[in-house]
């Protein structure tokens, strides 16, 4: 089977670019993108073989940087042409979905609808400028023109949660086949518990790391134990909205036992998880959401929002607890602090659930039959 992934950007270490390394490694594929960066991504994609697409600006040059990219992505991807024989063409983060305009044989995996355009729509106007805003109107009524025409084309689609696969018939009009990506616990250990509660993400708005701030400070207020720290971790962009959102957590952080750390590799990350006393997690409505799992292949409580995809994967209770508000996450941590039998056993009974539902090799029982069907459907 001949797979050609395609991808805007490879330059983070987080849940897609996992996925697109795993469909790379299994089928020998190639990956076409726009930009990569080998030093801020995994680095076993310098194995494989890439190949960096000269892409056009235009116009991208004077938009916002947001703007920008969201132009100049969808613009080479839409008039893109792929010379070589491929079974199936196989795109990843949106526009990327757009090869499908001169091209066949489409098995798009969609992480998300892109959510600036969609349900975050609001919440990513908010703090732009005028003209900004203006941009961003336009570029998203020209996005949803696009995506009406060309995914309606596509040949399959499939997806990571529920969560995700509901937007998808909400947006699109059309279902998903659903297929949970898998996670690398062998490679997550506990190694004791040195009182601080994580929480590793990108750092930009919709992750929300002023939620876990504000749940710390409720936290501390009720806790007698003052020892505790709060570690967020997460990389951080070049977009000005993010570097704006990283000073305001920084700001909100000052006279508290908190710790900010920028592009922490996994190594470190993944020391963290197994030296934590739990693990918290608040991003939006989450795709799916790679750290409750990581959390509970850590066998570490994972305290996340009552939303999107954590709530697919998490047992409230008996793996962790999902909570509706920074109250309700303060209560579960001084819980977790108070109860240090129960988090152990909710971390054991994490790390069983992560073995038997979320190997790399559930994953691929569903996805080696999608693509042969698109395949054999093009043929």
């Amino acid at each position: 089977m001949k797979l050609l992934v395609l991808q805007p950007y490879l330059n983070l270490m987080g849940g897609v670019d996992r996925v697109i390394l795993k469909i790379a490694q299994h089928y020998d594929a190639k990956i076409l993108t726009l930009e990569y960066n080998k030093e801020t991504t995994f680095p076993e994609f310098s194995k494989l073989d890439i190949e960096i697409v000269k892409s056009r600006k235009g116009i991208s040059k004077v938009l916002p940087y947001r703007a920008s990219q969201g132009f100049r992505y969808g613009y080479n991807f839409y008039r893109m042409k792929i010379r070589e024989d491929y079974d199936v063409l196989n795109p990843h983060i949106s526009p990327s979905e757009r090869i499908r305009h001169n091209n066949e044989r489409v098995l798009w995996y969609c992480h998300t609808p892109p959510r600036e355009v969609y349900d975050l729509y609001q919440v990513r106007m908010q703090g732009r400028s005028a003209k900004d805003k203006l941009i961003y109107a336009a570029m998203t009524k020209s996005y949803k023109f696009i995506a009406s025409r060309i995914v309606k084309k596509i040949e399959a689609i499939a997806t990571n949660s529920e969560t995700t696969n509901e937007r998808i018939k909400r947006y699109f009009e059309r279902p998903a086949t659903v297929i949970n990506p898998g996670i690398d616990y062998e490679g997550f250990t506990n190694n004791g518990d040195e009182r601080f509660f994580f929480y590793p993400s990108r750092i930009l708005v919709n992750k929300r790391q002023d939620y876990v701030i504000e749940a710390f400070k409720h936290f501390v207020k009720k806790s007698e134990n003052k020892k505790y720290k709060l570690v967020i971790a997460g990389t951080v962009s070049k977009d000005p909205e993010h570097a704006a959102y990283l000073k305001k957590i920084r700001d909100a952080s000052k006279g508290y036992n908190i710790d900010i750390i920028e592009n922490i590799n996994e190594s470190k990350l993944r020391g963290m998880y197994s030296r934590s006393s739990a693990v918290l997690f608040a991003a939006i409505n989450e795709d799916y959401g790679f750290i409750p799992l990581e959390s509970m292949a850590s066998s570490k409580p994972i305290i996340s929002v009552n939303e999107g995809g954590p709530r697919e994967t998490i047992v409230d209770g008996e793996t962790g607890f999902l909570v509706n508000s920074p109250v309700q996450m303060a209560e579960k941590m001084k819980f977790i602090v108070e109860h240090p039998a129960l988090a152990e056993k909710m971390g054991r009974n994490g790390r069983k659930r992560v073995e038997e539902r979320y190997s790399w090799e559930a994953f691929f029982e569903k996805f080696d039959p999608a693509v042969r069907k698109v395949a054999k459907s093009g043929r």
